[in-house]
């Protein structure tokens, strides 16, 4: 990348220095992707041709910080958190008051840990899953690593459903749910093909006619949220299980965080990524799950937004709010179908680069090729996934919160604890050296026991568990204590036994 000059020039620091020390001559880009004709003329176009690899101190001279924040609020101001947000009123009938409370006090805590784990990758040049290699190993890593595509990888999918749905709801069915999904897959991946810079400038700009569109939506439908159903106060088994579902749309940002930030200058402080992230997350994501809420309350008052839902699901639901402002209003739902973009491009960034550490191998595939595989899966998966989509998106995100309490509270009982939080101590020399690399038996072992009493916390539509019966979903907090309590003496005797980090 070109360094941004209309930004401050980033000073020297001892910061800089010592990670620069840390690369010197050792790091090397793997296989072709340098040499091969076709590849070289791809980068002439600004495809990004840097995979997963570490990134160099020289390569990271992006000063323009602020793209951090936008590619988060691009990613988060768009049809997916209203459609998350319509859950808890919905799916789970709690009121607007209770469930705008858990979705703001959830949020608040769970945002912690993307935005911290964003730092990570101006201060390193780690992409999130090669950082995880420090923790789970050269060869384990590719258990995480696979659960993580199945996770971004589904997010992508809720996305190409909703946007779908929307675009055939604006076409009154003329163009049906398969055809809007593959439009909206097609232009995502024309966007996150290009790579890292590409994607910056695309999130920059992109969310401003999202929230035009979000904005004008909410005026055109807003006489009818007041019309909330009533409801009976919450148990609190179903009040601790809402907060699961906040917990799995927040927290699996954290597994590819750092994606987002490996080229900017290791010189920034680790506070200003880091409010960059919190507030480019939060802010939208809790506003738009709250108006999410008051839609979903309000649906079965409204005729024709209930009818909506019942045939093209929330994309019904939100061109039905547009249809006072006429053919203006189907301008606008087609908007925020497009809305959707910002967040498939993103995810699809980091699973073009999970795949290039899913196999060891496969760090020699360029990272492009991966882009073009996931959208011929995406597609047929996202088809499938819209004949049931509310009962798919709660168990989805329900599945997700699981394993990624297990990851970000491993990673960063190893950061904090056993790494002092010096990002010196990650030696991007041994990135690919399995044996100067942790083993990973120990972060596995305390994520794959942690399970044992996860699943009787458990609480889905195919299986409840004992203490979830009573208790409610309470998996995601047991898996994030009790993980991380189990991986301090792992960790600890891992250490001792083979005598470094």
């Amino acid at each position: 990348m070109e360094k941004d000059t209309d930004m401050e020039k980033a000073p020297s620091s001892p910061v800089v220095q010592d990670i620069a020390e840390a690369q010197t001559e050792a790091y090397q880009t793997p296989g072709f992707t340098r040499k091969h004709p076709f590849l070289q003329r791809l980068a002439s176009w600004g495809v990004e041709l840097h995979g997963v690899t570490p990134v160099p101190v020289e390569d990271r001279t992006s000063t323009r910080y602020i793209n951090i924040f936008f590619v988060w609020f691009t990613m988060s101001i768009n049809l997916l958190p209203i459609v998350t947000g319509m859950v808890g009123t919905l799916g789970f009938g709690m009121s607007l008051r209770d469930t705008s409370l858990l979705i703001l006090f959830f949020s608040l805590f769970c945002t912690i840990f993307p935005a911290y784990f964003c730092t990570l990758g101006a201060r390193t040049g780690l992409r999130q899953m090669l950082h995880a290699r420090y923790t789970f190993g050269y060869y384990l890593v590719s258990i995480v690593v696979l659960l993580n595509l199945a996770t971004i990888g589904g997010f992508g999918v809720i996305d190409a459903v909703v946007g779908g749905s929307t675009l055939s709801a604006v076409s009154n069915g003329n163009v049906n749910d398969t055809v809007g999904i593959v439009i909206i897959t097609i232009l995502a991946l024309l966007v996150s093909f290009a790579g890292y810079k590409a994607l910056h400038q695309y999130e920059r700009y992109a969310w401003l006619p999202a929230l035009i569109a979000i904005i004008i939506a909410t005026g055109c439908g807003g006489k009818h949220l007041s019309h909330q159903v009533e409801t009976e106060p919450p148990a609190a088994s179903l009040i601790i299980s809402f907060g699961g579902v906040i917990a799995g749309y927040m927290i699996p940002w954290a597994a590819m965080a750092s994606d987002f930030a490996v080229y900017c200058h290791p010189s920034v402080s680790t506070a200003r990524i880091f409010w960059y992230s919190y507030a480019g997350l939060l802010v939208p994501s809790v506003l738009l799950m709250i108006l999410g809420a008051a839609i979903g309350g309000a649906a079965p008052n409204v005729p024709s937004w209930s009818d909506g839902y019942d045939r093209y699901s929330a994309g019904g639901v939100l061109e039905a709010m547009l249809k006072p402002a006429g053919g203006f209003g189907k301008f606008v739902a087609v908007i925020l179908a497009f809305s959707l973009l910002g967040n498939i491009a993103a995810t699809m960034y980091s699973v073009t680069l999970n795949c290039q550490l899913l196999i060891p191998v496969l760090v020699r595939v360029p990272r492009a090729a991966f882009a073009v595989l996931y959208t011929a899966v995406c597609i047929p998966l996202s088809i499938y996934a819209a004949k049931n989509f509310f009962d798919s998106l709660e168990n989805f995100i329900y599945v997700i919160a699981y394993w990624s309490a297990d990851f970000v509270a491993v990673v960063s009982i190893e950061h904090f604890v056993f790494r002092r939080a010096d990002c010196a101590t990650y030696d991007l020399a041994i990135w690919d050296v399995p044996r100067k690399l942790p083993s990973g038996i120990a972060a596995m072992a305390a994520c794959a026991l942690s399970f044992a009493l996860i699943v009787p916390c458990m609480g889905q539509v195919w299986y409840t568990g004992p203490l979830a019966e009573k208790a409610g979903d309470i998996g995601f907090e047991v898996g994030l204590c009790l993980s991380a309590v189990l991986y301090l003496p792992f960790r600890w005797a891992e250490i001792r036994y083979r005598k470094q980090l």
